[in-house]
């Protein structure tokens, strides 16, 4: 049995007040901004992203399946004139315009999540958590800026049960816009982390731009805070000024609504004993790393007070694996033997970055073996950049890694403070540490790759895994 329609054209019309043109078909199966991967009958929405104006492929869409596109007025004359097209002021505008209307005809409990890491793993613990028990609509990749939270929202079918939305920023007052059209029933914020503070005087300016999203909760919803971190005080402030009446606070702290109560780290994975709103329970994540045992005390409660069975929440976690480039892990052939790799090159900020160091000091190795981290610059951090790197050598030892390789002008700091026997190798770039990362790994090491997006470190994966790849395995999730 075929799923039903997303939209009919007429709905979309009338929610954009759009003008239509064209043989229009009468509904669509989804919603696409990429000629590329559109399904059959799509909607395309000629978006203007960073780099190129969507309105550049609309002729492509169009030939590649699209049922319609959402173009804007001012560029209808460069359109083919019998186009099927659904004409609007601003195609952004019409597309938040959708998003407010799917919020309007969906009965689902939505739950919005934010934080400084995170996100994602705990946006995809969300997925497993609710579905076991519901259809469950929940945002693709990291859609979670100005375009991404709109089109998810957008994409949410009128039938779902359970709806999870992803919202980021790196300026104050991004979040304000994405939470009102959201309206989640519950906010999660993971935790609040010294991230985009090129853009922030203080952490706890980071904390009160994470706080926006309480001001679109629905009225009686649930925010679900971190009681061991240390703004934990000033969100529950900020959570009260705006009108939630219930906090939920998870974390290891006595006085946690979701409380962890012992935990046993593995390689592979965790158990987890926990006390989640006052119920005794015992699970397994399918992952390993203790910020994913945080985060899912988050996911346990939130999934409670939508409405769920906690123990067929708990139960779904151990199906838990990682997003692209957030921990996958591959198996490395070497002439000698094996070796592993983890992909951790997503992102990183200092707290993600922690982690994934915890995580390689977790990773089994060989007889011979050692544990190596590949590091590239964390970005945005402001002033507060060359330091927060020379911070890593104290993880870096706690964790017992051998050798560290470092790239980027920030690295710079790091690769100063570590002493002559961790040193493997730095370069001004990725580019130019790859040969030496790739020659210098031998058969039982664990090597872990990590940086920011824009220090580029995904390139020496792929070189590794070129060289050397044998299989992927099952590895942790990181947001």
């Amino acid at each position: 049995m075929s799923a039903p329609p997303l939209w009919t054209v007429a709905a979309m019309s009338a929610a954009m007040r759009a003008r239509g043109e064209g043989a229009l078909p009468a509904t669509v199966p989804g919603i696409s901004i990429d000629s590329r991967t559109l399904v059959l009958g799509d909607a395309f929405f000629a978006i203007t992203g960073d780099a190129r104006d969507g309105h550049e492929f609309v002729e492509g869409a169009l030939k590649n399946g699209a049922g319609v596109a959402v173009i804007s007025a001012d560029k209808r004359a460069k359109m083919p004139k019998s186009a099927p097209l659904l004409v609007v002021a601003d195609v952004l505008e019409g597309l938040r315009d959708l998003a407010r209307a799917a919020r309007a005809r969906t009965h689902a409990k939505v739950i919005g999540v934010t934080g400084s890491v995170g996100k994602t793993s705990t946006k995809e613990a969300l997925r497993l958590a609710l579905s076991s028990q519901g259809a469950t609509h929940v945002s693709a990749a990291s859609y979670n800026n100005h375009w991404g939270v709109p089109l998810s929202l957008a994409r949410c079918p009128a039938d779902a049960k359970f709806a999870v939305f992803e919202m980021g920023m790196n300026h104050a007052g991004e979040i304000e816009p994405l939470t009102k059209i959201v309206r989640p029933h519950v906010a999660i914020i993971t935790t609040i982390e010294p991230v985009h503070l090129e853009f922030f005087l203080s952490i706890e300016g980071i904390a009160d731009a994470k706080a926006e999203i309480f001001l679109g909760l629905e009225p009686g919803g649930a925010a679900v805070l971190n009681r061991d971190n240390p703004q934990f005080a000033r969100l529950e402030r900020a959570a009260k000024s705006a009108g939630v009446q219930r906090v939920v606070s998870f974390g290891e702290h006595s006085k946690a609504d979701a409380r962890l109560i012992k935990c046993a780290l593995q390689a592979d994975n965790s158990t987890v004993q926990a006390r989640i709103l006052g119920a005794d329970i015992t699970y397994k994540i399918g992952a390993p790393g203790h910020h994913l045992v945080m985060n899912s005390l988050s996911v346990l409660a939130a999934a409670v007070l939508a409405g769920t069975d906690l123990a067929r929440a708990a139960i779904a976690l151990a199906q838990q694996v990682p997003a692209t480039g957030r921990g996958v892990r591959i198996a490395l052939d070497l002439p000698g033997g094996p070796a592993l790799l983890i992909d951790e090159s997503y992102n990183a900020n200092p707290a993600s970055m922690r982690a994934a160091l915890a995580l390689l000091g977790q990773a089994p190795i060989g007889p011979q073996g050692r544990r190596i981290a590949v590091l590239g610059d964390m970005l945005e951090l402001g002033d507060s950049g060359a330091a927060l790197h020379r911070a890593l050598a104290k993880p870096i030892d706690a964790n017992d890694i051998d050798l560290v390789f470092c790239s980027g002008p920030l690295m710079q700091a790091l690769w100063q403070a570590l002493p002559s026997e961790r040193r493997g190798g730095y370069a001004e770039t990725s580019a130019a540490l790859e040969a030496e990362v790739v020659s210098a790994i031998r058969a039982g090491d664990a090597v872990m790759v990590k940086g920011s997006l824009g220090s580029k470190m995904a390139p020496i994966v792929k070189a590794l895994a070129r060289q050397y790849s044998r299989a992927q395995a099952a590895a942790p999730a990181q947001g």
